[in-house]
């Protein structure tokens, strides 16, 4: 298979591993990682001009595809305005008013550049707020990459306030409990010893950085239960899932009102973003209102406003979710026919356009679970697809996206290579 020649052996000179993010080193694919040159709609093509259909969408953000007229416009005209100003502009305050409509649960909203600096920010809120120093988070749950959230963070084994990554002080990650995703016990113990100290509880609500799997029916209503009961705050991280799963996220979908909600990704249409928001009381503790300091420079940025804004019309204007429910399910059918035809007992888990598939025959509900997943079939499954022109995550502990510019062609393309892939496995 052609790769980007020269562009990696380049890369690994001046960039750590040769890529700016882990997961797009392909490492224990046993190959260098291709490299893109451009991308329209559905479709990436790389820099020897080789097209695959995208099943990564950016790891989220492009839910309408790829460069989408609306949002490249949208940029283009803002950019003629200037790229940044370091003061407020119009355009935050419409993203605000935005994100608060289509979010009920959210009344007040401040801008980041990233998911990662909205969690911490979140977590910083929640101490601040309640005057309280724990953390309660998941197995396999990835909130972005601040010292207080990794641990245990999507590939970490079962722990307990032990550090994912050097560099993280233990006497700082003893300050977050891990427990195990859809155990309703764990969590009504954890709370039932330290529920006087725990500030909050951040959780993916449908997890999908390790894999992606679902919450157990009534898991997370007990969970909004005992966080009101003892008065730590529930913060849904949204960023994955925000404007995916539903308008309103999975809480929308749901039903279910946190306290706090981290977003991103959709929200800034490809360009670096990310928010927090939620009840008024609780927001208004952040400066320059309250005490709990949260900045920055290029937060709230004219681009990244302009795109992500351009996006959330174009996704209401065309009713977008019933297409993506409908694409999802064409997918979802097609692979569980092949699984059943082939007589694989691989687990398929999906929502809407988000899905992944776990090359394990027990059911996949947490971390522990997920990890059963087989890693040499997974490998020999993600080279073929690619042979065939289909990209998806380079690790089975990541979550496929499907968009709406992906078409019934491109959903059967794909299901007839991914069995013609898991057809190899026997």
């Amino acid at each position: 298979m052609p790769i980007s020649e020269g562009l990696y052996e380049r890369a690994c000179r001046v960039i750590p591993g040769g890529v700016n993010s882990p997961v797009r080193a392909f490492r224990r694919l046993g190959r260098a990682p291709f490299f893109v040159e451009k991308a329209q709609g559905a479709h990436l093509i790389d820099t020897t001009g080789r097209e695959y259909v995208d099943y990564v969408g950016t790891w989220g953000p492009a839910i309408l595809g790829h460069a989408p007229q609306a949002v490249v416009q949208a940029v283009a005209q803002a950019a003629q305005r200037g790229l940044s100003f370091g003061t407020p502009t119009p355009q935050e305050v419409e993203m605000a008013e935005t994100v608060c409509r289509m979010v009920p649960s959210i009344e007040k909203v401040r801008m980041t550049n990233s998911g990662t600096e909205a969690t911490m920010s979140a977590v910083r809120l929640a101490r601040g707020y309640t005057g309280r120093s724990l953390i309660v988070k998941f197995a396999g749950c990835y909130h972005g990459h601040s010292d207080s959230l990794l641990v245990a963070a999507g590939s970490g084994a079962l722990t307990h306030g032990e550090p994912d990554s050097a560099g993280v002080p233990r006497e700082l990650a003893a300050l977050t409990l891990v427990l195990p995703f859809n155990d309703t016990a764990a969590l009504e113990r954890a709370f039932a010893e330290r529920g006087n100290e725990i500030a909050g509880v951040i959780v993916e609500p449908f997890p999908g950085n390790a894999g992606f799997y679902l919450p157990r029916s009534g898991y997370l209503e007990r969970m909004r239960e005992i966080t009101a009961k003892y008065g730590a705050l529930l913060i849904f991280d949204e960023v994955m899932t925000g404007f995916r799963i539903s308008p309103a996220g999975v809480q929308g979908k749901l039903g279910i009102t946190p306290d706090l909600t981290t977003l991103g990704k959709i929200i800034g249409g490809g360009l670096p973003v990310g928010a927090f928001g939620g009840r008024r009381e609780i927001m208004d503790c952040i400066s320059p209102l309250g005490a709990v300091y949260q900045a920055g420079t290029l937060s709230g940025n004219p681009l990244a406003m302009a795109a992500g804004l351009a996006q959330l019309h174009e996704l209401e204007r065309t009713h977008a979710w019933e297409r993506l429910e409908t694409l999802g399910a064409r997918l979802e059918e097609g692979v569980r026919a092949a699984l059943h035809d082939l007589k694989l007992p691989f687990v398929f888990k999906c929502s809407g356009s988000m899905f992944c598939l776990h090359f394990t025959a027990q059911d996949v509900v947490d971390l522990q679970t997920a990890q059963t997943s087989d890693f040499e079939k997974y490998k020999s499954y993600f080279l073929s697809l690619l042979d065939q022109g289909i990209f998806v995550a380079p690790s089975p502990y990541e979550t496929g996206f499907i968009s709406t510019a992906h078409t019934e062609a491109d959903i059967d393309a794909t299901v007839r290579a991914m069995r013609r892939a898991l057809a190899t496995l026997g």
